[in-house]
């Protein structure tokens, strides 16, 4: 398990993003029901969240719930929003003492009115927050992204806002839900499982990859401190050699 002192805190990426998997094996093992392995999971958030601001990572994205969860047992999925109410309304005082600032992307408008109300007022209260942007992927999927960014530049370029020559990577990023976010540098995915699920399609295109057997229930500070330490020992070359990169 990496320690803090193995951490060069000058190569810190600036976005962070997470693939929670496993609650449900974990719950398995155990003998219990699949919400009880999302329930236990609150755990590692908060020690993920905390450990993430206190080593300088400016944005933290948790994939949450993904639109094909939706297809996913009713009960579960109850269980699931409930679950989500109880956490954001339980954790929005330690965000507005960490000064962390809480966002969401996705198709909002598909969660459980409670659940968009608890969410919309956790983003205002905590919306001055400067020390690192924690943001919830909730009804999201990276294809679901694609698609609304797609419709409203479509719109705009038929609306005659914008040219179709001038569209660009920069002009489809701006339409992305993560619009003025910094593609993030890191993707941590637990349980093992070696796919990216669908999520943050576009922004992960030069991402390095960190996949770890650890299920998500038991996931603490020192596995992410993990992560980090082998991100730091990779060459992140976009496309160059080494040896240009030893020349610039």
């Amino acid at each position: 398990m990496a320690e803090r002192s193995e951490i060069d805190l000058s190569n810190i990426p600036a976005h962070l993003a997470v693939i929670m998997d496993g609650n449900g094996r974990w719950a398995k093992q155990r003998g219990g029901l699949r919400v009880f392995g999302h329930q236990s999971a609150i755990t590692a958030v908060r020690d993920t969240v905390e450990e993430a601001a206190e080593l300088g990572i400016k944005y933290l994205t948790l994939y949450a719930f993904s639109t094909e969860n939706w297809n996913r047992p009713a009960l579960e999925v109850m269980a699931l929003m409930q679950l989500l109410v109880h956490t954001i309304r339980n954790e929005t005082p330690t965000l507005l003492k960490n000064s962390v600032r809480l966002q969401a992307i996705g198709d909002l408008a598909t969660l459980p009115d409670k659940c968009q109300r608890e969410l919309a007022e956790a983003i205002e209260l905590t919306k001055g927050g400067t020390r690192m942007t924690l943001v919830l992927a909730l009804s999201y999927s990276g294809r679901w992204d694609l698609t609304q960014a797609s419709r409203r530049l479509a719109a705009d370029v038929a609306a005659g806002r914008l040219q179709p020559e001038a569209v660009t990577e920069a002009t489809i990023t701006g339409y992305l839900a993560t619009a003025g976010m910094p593609d993030p540098e890191l993707l941590v995915r637990t349980s093992g499982e070696q796919r990216i699920s669908n999520f943050l399609l576009w922004q992960l295109a030069y991402t390095e990859l960190y996949i770890t057997p650890v299920l998500w229930p038991d996931f603490r500070r020192s596995h992410l401190r993990d992560a980090l330490v082998a991100y730091q020992q990779r060459e992140r070359r976009f496309g160059k050699t080494s040896e240009q990169l030893t020349v610039s």
